[in-house]
């Protein structure tokens, strides 16, 4: 048993070298981090972390954190953490809690949660902060001259392999691709895509005008679409072709193309709108593709992995081997590009296939022009601290 479980890590390895990395279900965004800015900060591959137990004292900046827009945020999460028996009796002391100024749900937090620091397995207590948000783009229902580009929605041969099924070692781990004949093949790319548009007839949700915009798109996850009828369209992360993402402003500074201080989404674009005919290449060289779903008009927000909508501004992507979907988590780190203390509670309602390692997160911020400027330049060191039950332990091996 140990010699054949070997041999289907070593190949599941292998088949996700070529065709899929991470592990994202069904109904979550990407979350793919931002682009690179200046300076970047030198980064540690992180697959686990520790978990500290602190004093509420140690939490930079709880004290003075408008703590409302997060316990509605972690009210949503109560929609789905009732259901877990860790979390049943803390959310159903939520919803006896009288007030919900500051000084109650401060005490609430204090009394029925416990903090723990999240610390990396080489001991340091930072890590990455990057941001993304909700997009708007223009499209139609019909292509056009104008409106060219299709956003697809899931097509029927993309195959999920779950290997957790058959391999409990192998949790959380899925595989992407496609028959042909008795094989199973990696997924169409990026640039099989793009070349050959045949390949996915009769999956497209619509049309947009600009080729950037829907990349970026892909990378956010969600989206809200103004049609030429004049209604606006919502749009979610339905499934990918299990392909690794490759980040295109790192590769336009590695060819030199632009300067490093310049490589973030706004500098991608202008270079994009600068260089329509290198375009495609550049967009083909990040083999992966995100494909889409309408979702309803009404939604506050973007669903996220847990299920519930995102709140801008509160909500963040985590690695969820490292942090509980669900979980308040109490984040200290700086504005985009700038100093500033940035030091607020916020909830973990989504993940992503680049957020991986304890100390990573990927702020969302929420919908429009203003949301996407700050999350293109997002990129921040950060310390995180998991809030967990008092009755309840992290997931992974504590420090006590």
């Amino acid at each position: 048993m140990k010699n054949q479980l070997s041999f289907i890590i070593a190949a599941s390895y292998l088949l996700l070298t070529a065709c899929a990395t991470g592990t994202i279900s069904p109904t979550l965004p990407p979350s793919e981090p931002a682009e690179v800015v200046a300076p970047p900060p030198a980064e540690k591959p992180l697959t686990k972390s520790v978990h500290k137990r602190v004093q509420w004292s140690a939490l930079t900046g709880w004290k003075h954190d408008d703590l409302q827009p997060a316990w509605q945020a972690f009210q949503k999460s109560c929609t789905v953490l009732s259901k877990q028996p860790a979390w049943k009796e803390t959310c159903r002391l939520a919803t006896t809690l009288q007030k919900n100024d500051n000084t109650a749900l401060r005490n609430f937090f204090e009394t029925y949660f416990t903090p723990y620091q999240v610390i990396n397995t080489d001991n340091t207590e930072e890590g990455l902060i990057t941001g993304y948000y909700e997009p708007l783009l223009k499209g139609s229902r019909k292509p056009s001259s104008r409106y060219r580009y299709p956003v697809y929605a899931a097509p029927n041969d993309l195959l999920t392999i779950e290997l957790g099924t058959a391999y409990p070692e192998l949790k959380d781990l899925r595989l992407r691709g496609r028959l042909n004949g008795r094989k199973v093949i990696p997924y169409h790319s990026r640039a099989d895509i793009m070349n050959n548009p045949k390949l996915l007839n009769g999956y497209e949700l619509l049309w947009v005008e600009d080729e950037v915009e829907l990349f970026f798109l892909h990378i956010q996850g969600s989206g809200r679409i103004v049609l030429d009828s004049g209604e606006t369209m919502k749009i979610g992360f339905a499934d990918q072709n299990g392909h690794p993402y490759n980040s295109i402003g790192k590769l336009l500074v590695e060819r030199g193309e632009l300067p490093l201080e310049k490589a973030s989404m706004q500098g991608i674009k202008q270079w994009g709108q600068q260089n329509p005919k290198k375009l495609p290449e550049l967009l083909q060289q990040n083999a992966r593709y995100v494909f889409f779903r309408e979702l309803p008009s009404d939604l506050s927000g973007p669903i996220g992995a847990l299920g519930v909508p995102l709140t801008a501004g509160r909500s963040i992507a985590i690695d969820p081997q490292s942090i509980p979907q669900g979980a308040p988590v109490f984040l200290a780190t700086t504005w985009p590009n700038s100093n500033k203390p940035l030091n607020r509670l916020m909830v973990a309602q989504d993940v992503g296939s680049a957020i991986k390692g304890g100390i990573r997160a990927d702020f969302f911020w929420g919908f429009g022009h203003e949301a996407g400027n700050q999350a293109g330049k997002m990129k921040q060191r950060g310390k995180m601290w998991l809030l967990m039950p008092r009755d309840a332990k992290p997931p992974a091996l504590s420090r006590q």
